[in-house]
């Protein structure tokens, strides 16, 4: 039996996560992978040996993951300073992409539910969506926001950056996004009481 190189396992996941952001679920495959990542197609297998399934599961569990370091890390210093550092993440992601990459937890999430595959993907993406939202919203709860608020706010600022990155991409160009973080400031200065 291959020994296991977590190195290569990890590189392979990560080549994944990019992928998915890129090209979403259905154009991934563990061929495509191993040749993004230039490894062999054995050994491919040989770390995903449940296949393609593995391979998303894990890819979107290693980008939520990465995500929710930064926003417990951000939000140590508030949620105006946490904000910005999500916004700017992002932000940062769609030009060094050239507007080719999102967010590929919301891509596996729009990914039409035609099998277990899927449907095992848009319970992870829900559960790490779930999992954000829960950050930014006990951040600002203990930043003095009513709890239903903080929960509708988190809400709201998830669900517009992921929308202004996918504006982003379809317009080439950085100005949603801009916009949008502008207008979340606003709200989030404003609901944190004096």
């Amino acid at each position: 039996m291959a020994r296991t190189n977590p190195e290569a396992r990890q590189r392979l996941v990560a080549t994944a996560a990019d992928m998915l952001r890129r090209r979403g679920m259905n154009a991934t495959s563990i061929r495509e992978l191993a040749k993004a990542a230039k490894a062999p197609l054995g050994s491919t297998y040989h770390y995903f040996p449940e296949g393609k399934k593995q391979v998303v599961l894990e890819a979107v569990e290693f980008a939520g993951n990465r995500v929710t370091e930064l926003i417990i890390q951000a939000f140590k210093h508030g949620p105006i300073a946490g904000l910005d550092a999500f916004l700017a993440m992002w932000r940062k992601i769609i030009e060094q992409s050239e507007f080719n990459a999102g967010c590929p937890v919301l891509a596996v999430a729009m990914e039409e539910a035609i099998n277990e595959e899927i449907e095992a993907a848009h319970l992870l993406a829900s559960k790490v969506f779930d999992s954000w939202q829960s950050l930014l919203a006990e951040s600002l709860s203990e930043h003095g926001v009513e709890k239903s608020e903080a929960d509708q706010l988190a809400t709201l600022f998830i669900a517009s950056a992921e929308g202004a990155i996918a504006m982003c991409r379809a317009q080439k160009r950085i100005e949603p996004f801009d916009q949008v973080t502008a207008q979340l400031k606003k709200i989030l200065e404003s609901a944190i009481p004096g």
